[in-house]
């Protein structure tokens, strides 16, 4: 089988990832506004090192509101770290197929790695799961995602110098549609499907809890749930092949 070129994987993953970076703009630029016009404002250079050198929106996001309130460092830390621990199941499931490429690739990717690039990613690299330029193709999301996000956040720190309070604008439904758009894709059989709901409902039903540890005992709750789905499911599909097998034979020495 002929694979794409570099260039080729490099460039299909910035296409994939327009529908992403279309619904991550507003999200951008709400984080620059509200993080120089909040109650104990950053400064323009902070908001923008935030969006160079974390770059995690929802992080970015509850860290701004967090230091809005006088919260300590190593709370805000904390809470973020908390937040973003949805990274290490997203690295987890990349892994297998990211074996082939060094240190010097795994560290940007590492670094670069979103919810938005995640999803375009890892549903490339399962219908491709032996290219072997498949980690440009991450490149290219990555990249696409980081340049918009930078741009993103310089535009919201402008229009937030200009126009005030970013909470007035009517843009938060920019971040529930772009992860709507980013799980509906993925559900694609029955595991899926249980861990999404799972997931939402525990969510909802610990939203409640300090820190946001609610979204961690929800993705927590929703991955038993789907891994007790498959492997329920596989036990069934064994229990059908042994009985397929069962008949066969009982067949063949009847004949016989």
């Amino acid at each position: 089988m002929q694979y794409p070129t570099r260039r080729q994987e490099f460039f299909a993953g910035m296409k994939d990832t327009l529908p992403m970076i279309i619904g991550a703009i507003p999200f951008g630029i709400i984080f620059g506004a509200l993080a120089v016009t909040g109650d104990n404002p950053l400064t323009p250079a902070a908001t923008m090192g935030m969006s160079l050198f974390v770059f995690a929106g929802s992080a970015q996001f509850i860290g701004v509101g967090l230091y809005s309130q006088g919260i300590g460092f190593l709370l805000i830390v904390f809470t973020t770290f908390i937040v973003n621990l949805r990274h290490a199941l997203y690295a987890a499931s990349l892994a297998p197929y990211m074996r082939h490429v060094g240190h010097k690739w795994l560290l940007p990717l590492g670094f670069w790695l979103t919810d938005e690039t995640y999803a375009v990613v890892i549903n490339r690299y399962q219908q491709q799961p032996d290219n072997p330029h498949r980690h440009w193709y991450y490149l290219g999301s990555a990249i696409w995602m980081y340049t918009n996000w930078q741009l993103c956040t310089f535009i919201g720190i402008v229009a937030g110098q200009q126009l005030g309070d970013a909470t007035q604008w009517g843009l938060e439904f920019a971040l529930v549609v772009t992860f709507v758009g980013i799980v509906v894709p993925l559900i694609v059989n029955r595991p899926m499907l249980v861990c999404a709901v799972v997931a939402g409902a525990v969510s909802l039903l610990t939203y409640p809890l300090p820190n946001r540890l609610g979204y961690m005992a929800g993705g927590l709750a929703g991955i038993i749930a789907g891994y007790i789905v498959e492997v329920y499911q596989e036990r069934e599909k064994q229990r059908h092949n042994i009985s397929e097998d069962i008949i066969v034979k009982s067949i063949d020495i009847s004949d016989s």
